[in-house]
């Protein structure tokens, strides 16, 4: 297939809106929706920066600079995407809040429309179930990792009742866009949160224990393993809460070995939960 002509997604943060980009950089025409313009729009006003940075860098042509960030239009509506091939959902990891803005788009959006949610850890059935039985055969889950612009691989989960056409039609949409897709099973977690979370576990294990700090423990991942961040500086760098809401939910579907242990859950409890708040593991200035 081709690209799609006509892309929504819902949720203008930092995912949302660079799920978007990578649609617009591949040609299509791309409605990007929070629950007000003006957040849409400041979804929008970030990937210019992100565009020039990797303009700075070489890795995108000067020159389509500005006709891709055209065809990204915010809005804080649903309807302009009632025509869309495909709408992405990439709000908060919130089951109740997912389900919500999934059961308002299937509302608006034209039946042969697929509907895709960047859940990282929600089984794709239970999301399925805020949709109309006439669409779940079109909802997939389709998670892209951070940043969505960079990063290559989209993990591609089909629900109970998801046909095997949808998860044909999103895989080459994934590849369209240069994107690595996999089929994954639908199970808490998938296969990448299943495995980094048994890592952020353990991490926290060893604080809990006395065994070494965040910052030893960051650095024998870098040096050791490899890793581009330590387990403490990538969790800073998404949301201490998200983490331990996720970390719940794997522990319910998977057992304790996701049970979080007590220094995550005092730094939620304060506030601390991460890099956009100041603090979480470690201290940050405001303005980063």
């Amino acid at each position: 297939m081709q690209t799609p002509k006509k892309v929504g997604v819902l949720g203008a943060g930092t995912m949302g809106a660079e799920i978007a980009l990578c649609f617009s950089v591949a040609g299509a025409s791309v409605v990007l929706k929070d629950v007000e313009l003006a957040l849409a729009e400041k979804g929008k006003a970030r990937l210019a920066k992100v565009v020039d940075k990797a303009v700075e860098k070489g890795r995108f042509p000067a020159g389509e600079r500005d006709a891709v960030l055209d065809r990204i239009v915010p809005t804080g509506d649903y309807e302009p995407m009632a025509d869309a091939d495909l709408v992405v959902e990439a709000v908060f990891e919130k089951i109740e809040l997912k389900k919500a803005i999934l059961s308002e788009a299937d509302q608006v959006c034209k039946p042969e429309c697929v509907l895709a949610t960047n859940t990282s850890s929600i089984p794709i059935t239970l999301l399925s179930t805020a949709v109309s039985e006439a669409r779940r055969p079109r909802f997939v889950g389709a998670h892209f990792f951070a940043p969505a612009f960079v990063m290559k691989l989209v993990e591609v989960i089909p629900g109970l009742e998801t046909s095997d056409e949808t998860v044909d039609v999103v895989m080459e949409a994934c590849r369209q866009i240069k994107k690595n897709p996999i089929l994954v099973k639908d199970t808490a977690g998938f296969v990448v949160n299943r495995m980094l979370f048994a890592l952020f576990n353990e991490a926290v294990r060893l604080v809990d224990e006395g065994v070494a700090s965040c910052e030893d423990i960051d650095t024998g991942c870098r040096l050791g393993l490899g890793h581009p961040l330590g387990p403490f500086a990538l969790m800073d760098m998404a949301d201490l809460e998200m983490a331990l809401d996720v970390s719940n939910l794997l522990k319910d579907a998977h057992g304790d070995r996701f049970r979080f242990g007590t220094a995550l859950k005092q730094r939620v409890y304060a506030g601390h939960r991460g890099k956009r708040f100041g603090r979480g593991w470690y201290a940050y200035d405001k303005k980063d």
